[in-house]
């Protein structure tokens, strides 16, 4: 492997399960690759494949003219009120994604002696080698294909496979084999069952040396001494203009004439090599552990150079992942028809985690496809708004096939209609964004103008000390001890619409005095009985601890509404529901949700604790990417792309104007370096430390005055443009 085994890792054995190939991508196409060298397999993805099917309820409910008897039964004591607050529609899931096919190459006349599959983080380029043979492949960056090089004695047999695991049986496939000047041409088209819509698949066989021969569905190559595929796959209504697809890939072939595979890679590593190199970090790990296959490590799950190679992981998943549209809830990758919750972007916590790290770590290619989403998916958040609550604005869904906007999953133990905070959690990384970069993007303060305008026709109802009501109110995705789902005055629908008129009103001078006025009025967080910081700032709405999901905690993470150091209080307050909370059926999210808000409020044993559960769970593949629960039980990309916002949260943390070094030490790391992080004031900072001493170096790109905050106190820094500042601290 050329990278360190730090940005990387490897295998002494093919795949046998889809889930431990090994991974890349480019936002759009995504390839899992098993390295087997007798029967290799490259499962082709796209973010488009989504399955068509019944639309009937697929717009958002129209119950805006019930909207005031709803709130009116709520707020005289009717708690099971929205529970009938539908239009009667059974559950709809969103459209479940799904792979395209498998790229095969069957090999005769081979041996598999000294075998090794890698993957380096810093190329993208997944390899297996073993005598004889090799095949490495990654997806462009800047070409946006797949591309894999073989080189192999014996026969070749090469196809496109269509039957992956819940492939349904309808399914409408022909396929197409042709010669071609440069080999051949293989051609795969699927259409849905009972639809309009398919899919088409193609792939350029180059071929340099030996013969070419076609055995249908088969291109057989023979004597050759290397062969290039170059795959696409296109998600389309009517007929595929299957030759138009053909002549693209043979010009991009004609492009890098003389050194193909040489020069399609040297143009992806521009783009994806400066990416991922931004940000790394060194736990001054063990050699000899970190020389180890994957699968080995972990299993020393305490072990430094186990967190080294999964941070690295997952800053290079999410990066590969993210482009057209953010990480699904599996990434950019399946190899199963039959993905575990459609596959879907699921907006009230599992996206937000897994773009957690995006501003810190350096990603803005992961907060432009989340823009960009956003972008489109705006006029259905607005029918969402003015359908379901007869509002302007905007309101977010809580799930998205990456298509529709629109709210129309739900339940009545899910009323995810009601839910009104999840604008405001998906715009959260586009402002941290702008903080980090010192811009302002006008497509973020359009979005939070009209989540502002949202609010302003929304909050209408007042409790009898002349605050405002939300009402109803949703806290994903639990329910009062003693009440039904939708209720009243939930404390991430308060933070939520607080954050957002507030921002919008700083971005809008224009609207300023009376979006904050509109965000004086919202009722303070409520402490309950336990002294915790409850879920529901309503009286008598009881608090039910044992829930995977922490959505009252918006507010300590990712607001900085609470934090001990302006609002000591309430960060105490918000500390004892976190102690307070239980793990519900061991989520992936939910313990790394726990952590996150734990480094927010200092306390390192509970992020220690909450990464353990995760490291010492069994949650993560060969592969590494994750699992949703322990025991590697359903593939999903909640861990592995958020446990690089967790290390890097327990290190340094910013505001604007506040920089917090250290606020929550793991033992288990006693020594390394952090590099290039960046802050919400404009400045990127190292960090080294030992168990005795660190160091800091801050290279701000703007002047501005901080607040320093450490183990040992604060101070306040001017940091100036171009002047690195170079500060020698306690590590502890």
């Amino acid at each position: 492997m050329s990278a360190t085994p730090v940005h990387g890792t490897w295998e002494p054995r093919p795949a046998d399960r889809w889930e431990d190939a090994f991974l890349s991508g480019n936002g759009h196409h995504g390839a899992l690759v098993f390295g087997d060298p007798d029967d290799e397999r490259v499962v082709v993805t796209h973010h488009t494949l989504v399955r068509p099917g019944d639309d009937t309820h697929r717009t958002p409910p129209r119950l805006a003219d019930r909207l005031p008897a709803l709130q009116d039964r709520l707020l005289s004591g009717d708690l099971a009120a929205a529970e009938d607050f539908t239009d009667g529609r059974p559950l709809t899931w969103v459209r479940p994604f799904h792979p395209a096919f498998q790229v095969r190459v069957r090999r005769q006349g081979g041996n598999r002696h000294r075998y090794r599959r890698t993957v380096d983080f810093t190329t993208g380029v997944t390899e297996a080698a073993c005598a004889g043979w090799t095949s490495r492949v990654f997806v462009s960056r800047a070409d946006d294909v797949i591309v894999q090089h073989l080189t192999a004695t014996g026969t070749l047999g090469i196809s496109l496979d269509h039957r992956l695991p819940g492939a349904p049986t309808e399914l409408g496939v022909g396929h197409g084999t042709f010669l071609a000047a440069e080999g051949a041409l293989l051609t795969l088209r699927a259409r849905y069952p009972g639809s309009d819509l398919a899919y088409t698949g193609i792939t350029l066989v180059a071929v340099t040396g030996g013969t070419t021969s076609l055995a249908p569905p088969e291109a057989r190559i023979d004597g050759a001494r290397d062969v290039l595929l170059l795959t696409r796959v296109r998600r389309h209504t009517g007929e595929a203009d299957v030759v138009a697809e053909g002549r693209a890939l043979r010009d991009l072939l004609a492009d890098t004439a003389g050194s193909s595979y040489d020069a399609l890679l040297a143009r992806h590593l521009a783009l994806h090599r400066t990416a991922y190199a931004r940000v790394a970090l060194d736990l001054a790990a063990d050699p000899d552990q970190r020389a180890l296959p994957g699968s080995e490590l972990l299993t020393r799950p305490h072990s430094p150079a186990l967190a080294e190679r999964l941070f690295a992981a997952g800053r290079y998943h999410l990066l590969s992942a993210s482009g057209l549209l953010p990480p699904r809830l599996t990434g950019l990758w399946t190899g199963d028809w039959n993905t575990a919750w459609s596959g879907a972007l699921t907006l009230d916590a599992n996206l937000n985690l897994q773009t957690a790290s995006a501003a810190a770590a350096a990603l803005p290619e992961v907060t432009e496809a989340l823009a960009s989403f956003v972008q489109r998916q705006l006029p259905d958040w607005r029918d969402n708004a003015r359908a379901v609550f007869g509002a302007r604005g905007a309101v977010a869904p809580a799930h998205s096939d990456g298509e529709s906007g629109h709210s129309y999953h739900f339940s009545r133990e899910y009323p995810l209609h009601l839910w009104t905070a999840g604008a405001d959690w998906l715009l959260k990384p586009l402002v941290d964004h702008d903080e980090t970069h010192g811009t302002r993007d006008p497509r973020t303060a359009a979005a939070l103008a009209e989540v502002a305008c949202f609010y302003e026709d929304f909050l209408t109802r007042t409790d009898p000390d002349g605050r405002l009501v939300v009402v109803p109110s949703y806290s994903p995705e639990n329910r009062p001890a003693n009440a039904s789902w939708g209720a009243i005055n939930a404390a991430m629908d308060l933070s939520a619409a607080r954050h957002a008129l507030l921002t919008a009103a700083d971005l809008h001078p224009e609207h300023a005095d009376r979006w904050r006025a509109l965000a004086d009025r919202l009722p303070p967080h409520r402490i309950n009985s336990d002294g915790a910081l409850a879920e529901w700032a309503w009286p008598g709405l009881d608090d039910s601890y044992d829930h995977r999901h922490l959505s009252h905690l918006y507010g300590v993470w990712p607001l900085d509404e609470i934090n001990p150091y302006d609002t000591p209080a309430l960060a105490a307050a918000a500390h004892r529901a976190l102690a307070l909370r239980g793990a519900e059926n061991d989520s992936a999210h939910g313990h790394l949700h726990h952590a996150l808000i734990a480094a927010r409020l200092r306390d390192p044993g509970r992020v220690a604790h909450a990464l353990a559960q995760v490291l010492e769970g069994d949650f993560f593949h060969a592969s590494l990417m994750s699992a949703h629960y322990p025991h590697r039980d359903v593939y999903n990309a909640d861990a592995a792309h958020t446990l690089p916002a967790v290390l890097i949260e327990s290190l340094v943390q910013s505001t604007p104007d506040r920089l917090v070094l250290w606020p929550a030490p793991l033992p288990a790391y006693p020594r390394g370096s952090l590099r290039g992080v960046r802050t919400r004031f404009g400045a990127t900072v190292d960090l080294t430390w030992t168990p005795d001493d660190a160091t800091a170096v801050l290279r701000p790109t703007r002047d501005h005055r901080i607040d320093l905050w450490t183990s040992t106190g604060t101070e306040s820094l001017d940091l100036v443009a171009g002047e690195d500042r170079v500060l020698t601290l306690k590590a502890r």
